[in-house]
């Protein structure tokens, strides 16, 4: 792998820049591996970089239907943020922060990690409680995070209309380490780390089924490509997970809902950090190309089509022009939507299946962009060591039988 540096990049460019490698090779997919992962979004790549750097097992291939990170990972809002209330949540989400804060380093990539600060707003007394809360418990948990009066939230994100709309601004909980990531280069950064560690990684793959032995165990996956033989098969296919998991003949409890953003045209730099507002449903950060990114809510309806209602952007727009007045003449360029995996308590599930060599990483909802690294983290170590990583120890399958919920359902800024 060629090292990425300032003095390299010098160099390539007296030559125009004519001799960079490609950034992961495009191989044949082999009779067998150790560890298949499926899906190569930002979490499937993350466990197969983490599976060959921490635990040594390197003949893993990631397989994706379409291409490297086609799916969720470039279809998000790039929001990176670790104020969850629960124990459990907060650990999770935590662990990722800390390695985002590292992990251009790590992979000599520069994933463009942005630590702007997010800023969640309070627009009645039942927001305003539930956030000290937030506030008090990350404190607790040695996570950062702070109460602003509307004054502060005002001095820290001038653009804020902080009286006069439907829903004046009565404060907000912010946390200094939050921000946002350039979700393309962390798929190609995580891509290019792994495969230089000799992880096969095969684009264009669709798995259309999952072979079990007469002991149950999984044995590989049949594909687009033919069969491939493995004995721990590691499903990261947000937005499709139960199709996949149906593969092996379980049933999952999720459900996929459509879920939209948008962006505007660029402008100058206008907008210092990242706003959220459950209240009205929506969220806004500017990208470092100038566009204005901005979140809207879930359809109500389940779905797997990439793309939802008029209404529901147009509800967030409404939203925006509101919290900030002097975006009403802003054009919008483009808007997208990607199809999330929602549980019943809106936590993920990173855990060992009823099958045997069977794992699975899912049901983030509209949360899984900023798990990425921490995420990939312990999915590789589950795998490897066929044991839960403490971290993700909680967030198993049998939680909805025992009823051990982790209830995260006031965490997005959106509805889902």
């Amino acid at each position: 792998m060629q090292k990425f540096s300032g003095l390299e990049l010098f160099r390539r460019a007296l030559g125009g820049h004519k001799s960079w490698q490609p950034q992961w090779r495009n191989p044949e997919p082999k009779p067998e591996y150790d560890v298949i992962i499926i899906g190569a979004g930002g979490h499937g790549l993350a466990a197969a970089y983490y599976l060959a750097k921490e635990h040594g097992i390197t003949r893993v291939a990631v397989l994706e239907r379409g291409w490297l990170g086609g799916g969720n990972t470039g279809r998000n809002t790039t929001i990176v943020r670790s104020n969850y209330l629960f124990d459990e949540s907060a650990a999770l989400y935590e662990h990722s922060v800390k390695l985002w804060e590292g992990l251009s380093q790590d992979l000599n990539y520069n994933v463009m990690y942005s630590a702007r600060g997010v800023l969640m707003l309070a627009h009645n007394i039942h927001d305003v409680q539930s956030f000290k809360r937030h506030v008090h418990a990350n404190r607790l948990n040695g996570v950062d995070n702070e109460w602003l009066t509307a004054e502060q939230c005002k001095e820290f994100c001038p653009p804020l209309n902080i009286s006069s709309m439907r829903y004046p601004i009565l404060g907000g909980a912010l946390q200094r380490r939050g921000g946002t990531a350039r979700h393309d280069a962390v798929a190609w950064g995580f891509a290019r780390a792994a495969d230089s560690r000799g992880v096969d990684i095969i684009q264009n793959c669709e798995v259309t089924g999952i072979r079990r032995g007469v002991d149950g165990a999984v044995e590989g996956v049949e594909t687009s490509r033919g069969f491939i033989k493995a004995k721990k098969i590691g499903v990261s296919a947000a937005g499709h997970t139960s199709v996949v998991m149906a593969m092996a003949g379980l049933r999952m409890p999720l459900e996929s809902y459509p879920l939209q953003a948008l962006v505007s045209e660029p402008v100058k730099p206008a907008f210092p950090t990242v706003v959220m507002s459950n209240t009205i449903h929506a969220y806004i950060s500017q990208s470092d190309k100038g566009e204005m990114v901005i979140g809207a809510g879930t359809d109500a309806y389940t779905s797997y089509s990439q793309r939802g209602a008029l209404h529901i952007t147009t509800h967030t727009l409404d939203a925006i022009c509101e919290l900030v007045p002097q975006f009403r003449r802003l054009r919008m360029l483009r808007n997208w939507g990607g199809i999330v995996d929602v549980t019943p308590d809106r936590s993920p599930i990173i855990a060992k299946t009823p099958v045997p060599g069977l794992y699975v990483n899912c049901g983030w909802g509209t949360g899984g962009f900023k798990a990425t690294p921490g995420s990939g983290n312990v999915f590789a170590h589950t795998i490897a060591k066929d044991a839960p990583h403490p971290i993700n120890a909680p967030f198993t399958l049998e939680r909805f039988r025992d009823g051990f919920l982790i209830d995260e359902a006031a965490a997005a800024a959106v509805a889902h």
